[in-house]
């Protein structure tokens, strides 16, 4: 599956929120699926992306470290799905918007967390998460740097 379709129907599990438990199981699936894109992109994207593509794979996997792993079946892991980068920007673009709708999930655990155990989980996923979200604008950012370079380079 592309990752277009895998980001958004995190987006979607993320947003149709649930008990504790099974949104800390969509927060682990976006960062698995942040670190699939990311692994994705240091060995296959653009050569200006594969540094922060390898940085974006090492933080998507200590956010998702952080957390209690969630057991899942094979089948319903989406990152394991994720058969295409498609359009790189428009995959990053869509992904820093789900990596900005995890930090925003796990505040509102963490503020209702019952157990300190549940609280610090969050906190340092939701560093994780921003250091991720962090990597991602920086790609976007280097691909429009190339973008410009190879216009002017057109138009010069």
């Amino acid at each position: 599956m592309d990752a277009m379709r895998l980001i958004l129907t995190s987006r979607r599990a993320l947003a149709g929120g649930g008990d504790v438990p099974e949104m800390l199981t969509e927060v682990w699936q976006a960062q698995a699926l942040a670190q699939a894109i990311g692994s994705r992109l240091a060995v296959a994207g653009p050569p200006e992306l594969r540094g922060e593509a390898l940085g974006l794979t090492e933080l998507a996997g200590r956010g998702c470290g952080v957390l209690d792993t969630p057991v899942l079946d094979p089948l319903e892991l989406r990152a394991a799905q994720l058969t295409e980068l498609g359009d790189a920007r428009a995959a990053l673009l869509c992904l820093g918007g789900l990596l900005g709708e995890v930090g925003i999930a796990l505040v509102g655990i963490a503020c209702a967390a019952d157990d300190e155990g549940t609280y610090w989980q969050c906190m340092e996923a939701i560093d994780a998460a921003d250091e991720s979200r962090d990597r991602v604008l920086e790609m976007l950012r280097r691909l429009s740097a190339r973008d410009e370079a190879m216009a002017q380079r057109e138009a010069g």
